[in-house]
């Protein structure tokens, strides 16, 4: 349960319709000492609000000259707890502060002060309750002779309470107007009464985390309280200008416009609530599912649909190019590809490849196209028609936003970029994301779990660099005593640099030979620092290692001028940027005979990480540039050059397929 405490400074403004809500605040809180005081409001407030009922009732007929009858009005099954007991002496306290005030704002509001002080020990909703209790048993008694006006007891209490002063004809006629605005009013704070129970029990049984939307609403309930009490004390009094027949009026007006708002917006919070409620008890079901072996095509029902599901087929089969029944996935194993309409065909490319390798395997594993759309139009299923007619496999033909966008973007962490999702035939999560794990290993990984994936993360720094070089035609015969540099960047002086310290590091006796990254066709280059962004990823929430280290420092020289991991057999010495790569190089006078004594490899990685030491006091380190994480982000991430907790900083890049022809997109 949520409590709000407030500062208790004093106000002197008298008048409330005058005073900023935020000094009402301070005011009334001055007279709350709430000490937790129990009682059963709920049970008390139904009495109530069955008395105000049935009178507002009444009231309504005698304005309109009708005669009701018991049953219209009384709800004759209400129950109350065996151990309720009517708060019978605080009502009593409550009505003799109310009674025989005159009218005016001022009066109202010390009337107000002096029965919340009264009521100090009770919470916000009890002091709205009693108060309102109070009010009905005054209110009930005064009516009662219009709705019994054939009981003696009736009359007699009515005429002790000068009804008939107030409801014989001359007097209807000239105060109808004033008996029906109040009775207005009393439904009106009755309505208020019972919102601010509603955010009650929400709060008692909602975790405020889940439901947000409930914070806003329970910081206005002071505030709604004391216009309740206000416009109660500011009705009783009307009731008896009214029955004296007194040229003096409470002006209601004021107090009905301030009901009004807050009644307005509680309901707007209410409907909110709602909303996040529904949401919550959706993700709660969702991870149920997730957990809990049910059949797939159950789960996916729910993820996109939950209770309205579409009659008719609803799956389109590339392969076979018509829709089918979602039920052709029962009992298999779903890679679901949920991507936004802005997917390029390089992924697709990627993933046809697994298609027709799980498709040789047999028809247990499929994909699954989920595009997320927010809102469909006529442009946009265009643009879904043109990416299904290039996929073989399942898509998603349902052109209403899917039931589990939020929950898809929340709790499987979805941020525009692809994400894969394998699921098991029981609906079991195998992977959240294995895209990352395609992207650097392709078909190696099928069946694509996160056990898999833990077999095949690199456990040395030479299986992170053959990892991203499988696919990448390397013309160099690896050999244990050849040293090898892969190299690359956007400097083209540096690369043509390159060559010329191949000739000076084979002064030491080195057998060495280089490769340029930026040699290969863009697309491959563009492959490989997908793969080392896709590695860096699966490395990301792992604990600190050498391959993690040296698989970040590499991602962070993709925009660079220039890199190089030099290489000896199956051991990679160093992953470096050009500045240090060429200071040392340009400086193998100072280490030439230690190259000579004890191998080049040694040698170039002792005086270069002497050389990396210094210029990461001297320079500014490099950035991490990761697009797509598909999963949550890790709380820190450390520098991979000084072991500095790097600075988070949010960039905004359009996402609009560069891939697609113009008139496509």
């Amino acid at each position: 349960m949520t409590v709000i405490n407030y500062k208790k400074p004093l106000v002197v403004a008298r008048n409330p319709s005058t005073m900023p809500e935020n000094d009402i605040l301070e005011v009334i809180c001055s007279t709350h000492v709430y000490s937790d005081t129990k009682f059963d409001a709920e049970s008390l407030f139904k009495i109530a609000r069955n008395i105000l009922t049935c009178s507002t009732n009444v009231v309504d007929n005698v304005v309109h000259g009708n005669q009701a009858s018991e049953e219209q009005f009384f709800d004759n099954n209400i129950m109350t707890p065996a151990s309720f007991k009517s708060p019978l002496c605080i009502l009593k306290k409550i009505n003799s502060e109310m009674a025989c005030k005159g009218p005016g704002a001022e009066i109202a509001y010390e009337t107000t002060l002096a029965i919340l002080s009264k009521l100090s020990n009770y919470s916000w909703i009890s002091k709205a309750v009693l108060t309102l209790s109070a009010f009905s048993i005054e209110y009930g008694e005064f009516w009662l002779s219009q709705y019994l006006p054939a009981q003696p007891l009736a009359k007699s209490l009515g005429i002790i309470k000068l009804v008939p002063q107030l409801t014989k004809p001359e007097s209807l006629k000239k105060h109808i107007t004033a008996i029906s605005e109040l009775n207005n009013l009393v439904k009106k704070t009755l309505k208020l009464v019972d919102i601010m129970l509603e955010l009650k029990r929400l709060n008692s049984c909602h975790d405020i985390r889940e439901v947000p939307a409930l914070a806003p609403a329970l910081e206005q309930i002071p505030v709604g309280v004391f216009w309740v009490i206000n416009t109660i004390v500011a009705i009783v009094t009307q009731i008896e200008c009214l029955t004296t027949d007194s040229e003096k009026r409470s002006d209601l007006s004021h107090s009905g416009q301030a009901i009004n708002i807050i009644i307005n917006n509680l309901e707007k919070h209410l409907f909110h609530c709602d909303i996040q409620i529904r949401e919550a008890e959706y993700n709660k079901l969702l991870n149920r599912l997730f957990q809990i072996p049910t059949e797939i095509t159950e789960v996916l029902k729910v993820l996109f649909f939950w209770k309205f599901i579409p009659k008719g087929p609803i799956i389109y089969d590339g392969s076979e190019e018509k829709l089918v029944e979602i039920d052709v996935l029962k009992k298999k194993d779903v890679l679901l590809l949920i991507t936004t309409l802005e997917i390029n065909q390089e992924d697709i490319s990627m993933l046809i490849l697994i298609h027709e390798y799980i498709k040789k395997k047999g028809n247990q594993h499929v994909i699954l196209w989920v595009p997320i759309v927010e809102k469909w139009d006529d442009k946009l299923i265009e643009k879904f028609d043109y990416w299904k007619s290039k996929m073989p496999w399942y898509v998603l033909h349902h052109f209403q936003p899917i039931t589990g966008i939020k929950y898809i973007r929340k709790e499987l962490h979805f941020k525009q970029k692809p994400l894969v999702v394998v699921l098991s035939p029981q609906g079991k999560i195998l992977h959240q994301n294995a895209y990352h794990m395609i992207q650097v290993w392709g078909i190696r990984g099928f069946p694509f779990s996160k056990c898999k994936q833990d077999t095949m993360k690199p456990t040395s720094v030479w299986d992170f660099v053959d990892t991203l070089v499988v696919d990448i035609t390397i013309d160099i015969k690896w050999e244990e005593e050849k040293s090898v540099i892969i190299y690359g960047g956007k400097n083209t002086k540096w690369t043509e640099k390159i060559s010329e310290y191949e000739t000076t590091i084979k002064e030491t006796n080195t057998s060495i030979e280089v490769f340029s990254l930026e040699s290969q066709e863009k697309t491959m280059v563009t492959k490989f620092w997908k793969k080392v962004e896709s590695l860096v990823v699966i490395k990301m929430h792992e604990e600190p290692s050498d391959v993690k280290l040296q698989v970040e420092k590499l991602l962070s020289y993709k925009n660079e001028t220039g890199w190089a991991v030099v290489i000896k057999g199956n051991n990679v010495s160093v992953v470096g940027h050009e500045t240090t790569i060429s200071k040392t190089i340009d400086e193998i006078k100072t280490w030439r005979d230690s190259a000579v004594n004890d191998g080049f490899n040694t040698a170039f990685t002792k005086y270069h990480q002497e050389v990396a030491v210094a210029a990461t006091k001297e320079y500014i380190c490099s950035n991490l540039e990761i697009y797509n994480f598909g999963r949550k982000n890790p709380d820190t991430i450390r520098c991979p050059h000084c072991d500095e907790i790097m600075e988070m900083v949010i960039t905004y890049k359009c996402s609009r397929d560069k891939n697609l022809p113009i008139d496509e997109v």
